[in-house]
């Protein structure tokens, strides 16, 4: 038996103090280590909140590695109630040996309005990848899709973790500075890059980016309509479609109509085995509804046993309980 202390991941913004809480322990559940969990509860020490997980046997090289990838928790510590003669709790800091592919603060330093938590962007990216037939495959081998991607908040986690990525968005304006913000990072990174701006005859433009000789990521950014996007992205099958859905439509019907028209697309281009994730504000559209919309398509398999089912959470006034559905493509 083995016991580790899995540190909760700091919040930035009170807007968030209890996202990580919330949501660590089913990252934890998904993660490799998660089949070795006998007992998993929260406790504090010194002010600060871990949860404790007791595993039966020691965590591997690979899955050290793997719990660095996680974005719920920052730190990792073996747990000793005591040592001989010395009382605990003590603990030893474990190194994952996790170096992000591209800085860490591509994801954190572009603000912009709407923008999605980026610590909740890396656990959907995350639970995406546990979630699928791929999972035992590294970022780097994997494809990453946001079908509407806003400011790129997704495309940006993607290349952070390794993955080759694309995205879609309608709003012309949002899809240009995006590519002009990932270019001058790139170039104040002194990171190496190539950039191709295109046009899409009769859909829309096409930023295409080849990051780093050594790394060879790809990155698209399209501006276009989501249901049109096997013509925007033409032998784009992604292994994983992670999407945070608008938060401004006011009526169920709206996001219905949108599931209804995009799902048979994206879930088409979601490769056989591939995790297809969607978070959304379940205080206009309830869960259930939710999983009827999904279980129309018999090609998705849907998961809604724990801890799939205990994702939901508050974010703030407004949006008084977010929730995240999972499903793969059989």
């Amino acid at each position: 038996m083995t016991t580790l202390l899995a540190q909760i991941a700091p919040q930035r913004s009170t807007q968030y103090a209890t996202l990580a809480s919330a949501l660590a322990p089913a990252e934890l559940q998904l993660s490799p280590l998660g089949a070795q969990i006998s007992l998993l509860e929260p406790i504090t020490l010194g002010g600060q909140s871990y949860l404790r997980c007791t595993l039966d046997g020691a965590p591997t090289p690979d899955q050290l590695h793997e719990l660095g990838m996680l974005a719920m928790t920052s730190a990792f510590f073996e747990y000793y109630a005591r040592i001989e003669t010395v009382a605990g709790p003590l603990l030893r800091p474990l190194e994952t040996g996790f170096q992000p592919t591209l800085p860490a603060d591509l994801v954190t330093t572009r603000r912009y309005r709407g923008k999605t938590n980026e610590l909740f962007t890396h656990f959907l990216c995350n639970v995406a990848r546990f979630s699928s037939d791929f999972a035992s495959q590294p970022w780097s081998d994997l494809f990453l899709f946001d079908p509407l991607m806003g400011g790129g908040t997704t495309l940006f986690t993607g290349l952070m973790l390794g993955a080759q990525v694309a995205g879609i968005e309608q709003d012309a304006e949002d899809v240009k500075s995006t590519a002009s913000f990932l270019s001058q990072y790139l170039q104040q990174e002194r990171i190496s890059h190539k950039m191709q701006p295109e046009r899409l005859k009769g859909l829309g433009l096409r930023w295409s980016f080849s990051i780093g000789k050594k790394i060879g990521q790809q990155c698209l950014l399209v501006n276009g309509d989501t249901v049109q996007a096997p013509a925007l992205l033409p032998g784009f099958k992604p292994h994983l479609i992670v999407a945070d859905l608008p938060y401004g439509i006011q009526h169920q019907g709206q996001l219905t109509a949108l599931l209804t028209s995009a799902l048979p697309v994206w879930s088409a281009m979601l490769r056989r085995g591939g995790a297809l994730v969607l978070a959304w504000d379940a205080t206009r559209l309830p869960r259930t509804t939710m999983l009827e919309t999904l279980h129309t398509f018999a090609e998705l398999a849907v998961y809604d046993n724990a801890p799939y089912d205990q994702l939901a959470h508050q974010v703030d006034r407004v949006i008084k309980q977010r929730d995240v559905v999972v499903a793969q493509r059989v």
